[in-house]
């Protein structure tokens, strides 16, 4: 029997086992954003750490952060192999509302070829696809293709606070030549898919501060700079009818989207109406000149989150507030600048500030985005990876959402970023009755044994 098929063998054998100890895992309530959790979070980080060392990987610990720690484990014993550093997290979301649960988020259980539980798909799942090709490998043929490491954080589920500073001073011991990771949904039911690009994030706030007080509107009305209609003019003022961003300069560092880039999106076949129907609005709109699925994904963004000012009872009061403001997110894409961002919008609020108020502006949110080529060899590894594993190849893909602490590997690591991601958008994550797929167990372990193999061939190249 060769390599390929003691590996298989020994997954098919022993799957009951795996589920068995995954449901054990889920059944863990690793709420991070809950301190009555804190024995729990402990608790699976142990459970995890012990899973490593019975997988057979080597220096398994449990370091600590500012936070909560951090689970780490490695096989270093393919020399002149690229080395993978594989990342998960084993927090979970709150399970709240409890009443919507069909059964207990923390009492999981099988249905329909699914496993219900909080956590299930958002990370514990994916993650453990992982934990079970490396222990399917080294119970078999005793070695991997390539060198693994593991870094394993528990504070994903509440932005991360304590992973970028883990990450610089753990520099040398994480160091490796690609960073996969597996906690996202696919592209849809029986279609794989390769993320390569994720959104980064501004968030800022405007208040706008006229009178001392609210105001007559028959009194001072035309007389005193309204606070409502300055907010109004200075956000029309951040964009044409083009759906266009009019800052200067708010477009520098944004790359053109190439030929191959543009046909995969076309390949996803989106149908605009009918998802103008879904959300039930007459059309949709947008920058003009790309499609639904590029403004969503590729493009960047500047969209009013909330107005608030004034009266807002009942019937009309007629006055001239003191006050108004908003809260704004932008979306940002390939090599934008969270900070640089912010001094563009600010230096735009200076130039076309109304007379008659003063303007504050305060940043919220900053995450820079990530992008890696659909052309990088360790992307066609994956690809082939996916079409082994599922049977079909992978369609590519660019998320409108933002996880900044991609790019933080990235950048503070040196290394390319593959997403190999075996959820699927429909498993409720974050909501009620989150579940997990379980053909996708297999398919993703089975892509994860290819992809390793795949790995050890693909030509080095930078991140």
């Amino acid at each position: 029997m060769d390599s390929k098929s003691k590996v298989s063998a020994y997954l098919a054998e022993h799957r009951d086992r795996h589920l068995a100890e995954l449901i054990e895992f889920v059944r863990i309530p690793s709420v991070s954003a809950s301190t009555e959790h804190k024995p729990d979070m402990a608790k699976a980080s142990e459970w995890l750490a012990d899973s490593l060392r019975k997988a057979g990987l080597d220096n398994v610990q449990v370091l600590p952060t500012a936070g909560n720690p951090v689970v780490y484990g490695d096989w270093l014993h393919a020399p002149g192999q690229p080395t993978a550093l594989i990342y998960g997290h084993y927090d979970v979301q709150p399970a709240d509302p409890l009443e919507q649960w069909t059964t207990a988020p923390f009492e999981p259980v099988i249905r329909d070829g699914k496993l219900y539980g909080r956590g299930a798909t958002d990370d514990k799942a994916q993650l453990y696809t992982h934990v079970k090709t490396v222990e399917a490998f080294l119970k078999t043929i005793g070695e991997l293709p390539v060198n693994v490491k593991f870094c394993i954080e528990g504070e994903e589920e509440i932005a991360s606070p304590s992973l970028p500073a883990f990450l610089q001073e753990q520099a040398e011991l994480l160091k490796a030549d690609a960073i996969v990771i597996s906690d996202g949904p696919m592209h849809d039911e029986g279609v794989p898919s390769i993320c390569y690009g994720l959104r980064g994030l501004c968030g800022f706030q405007i208040d706008i501060q006229g009178a001392k007080n609210d105001l007559h509107s028959g009194l001072f009305g035309g007389g005193v700079a309204n606070p409502a209609t300055a907010l109004v003019q200075l956000l029309a003022s951040m964009r044409d009818e083009d759906g266009h961003i009019t800052i200067e300069g708010f477009y520098e560092g944004v790359n053109e989207l190439s030929d191959i880039e543009r046909e995969a999106f076309r390949a996803l076949e989106l149908d605009d109406a009918k998802t103008a129907k879904e959300l039930a609005v007459p059309e949709l709109t947008g920058e003009k000149g790309f499609s639904f699925l590029e403004r969503t994904t590729a493009r960047p963004t500047l969209e009013i989150n909330g107005i608030y000012g004034g009266y807002q009872g009942e019937g009309l009061k007629p006055i001239v507030p003191s006050a108004a403001g908003a809260k704004i997110s932008c979306r940002l894409v390939d090599q934008q600048d969270p900070d640089e961002i912010m001094k563009r919008i600010e230096a735009h609020i200076e130039k076309f500030k109304p007379a008659g108020v003063t303007v504050k502006v305060q940043q919220t949110h900053r995450g820079k985005p990530f992008y890696i080529s659909p052309e990088h060899p360790y992307i066609h590894a994956a690809s082939r990876a996916y079409e082994a594993g599922f049977g079909t190849a992978p369609v590519y893909i660019r998320s409108g959402g933002s996880i900044p602490i991609v790019e933080v590997f990235s950048r503070v690591l040196g290394a390319p970023v593959v997403m190999m991601d075996f959820g699927l958008p429909s498993e409720n994550m974050h909501a009620p009755n989150e579940h997990f797929h379980l053909d996708n167990f297999d398919k993703g372990i089975a892509t994860l044994c290819q992809y390793w193999q795949e790995l050890q061939a693909a030509p080095k190249a930078d991140a």
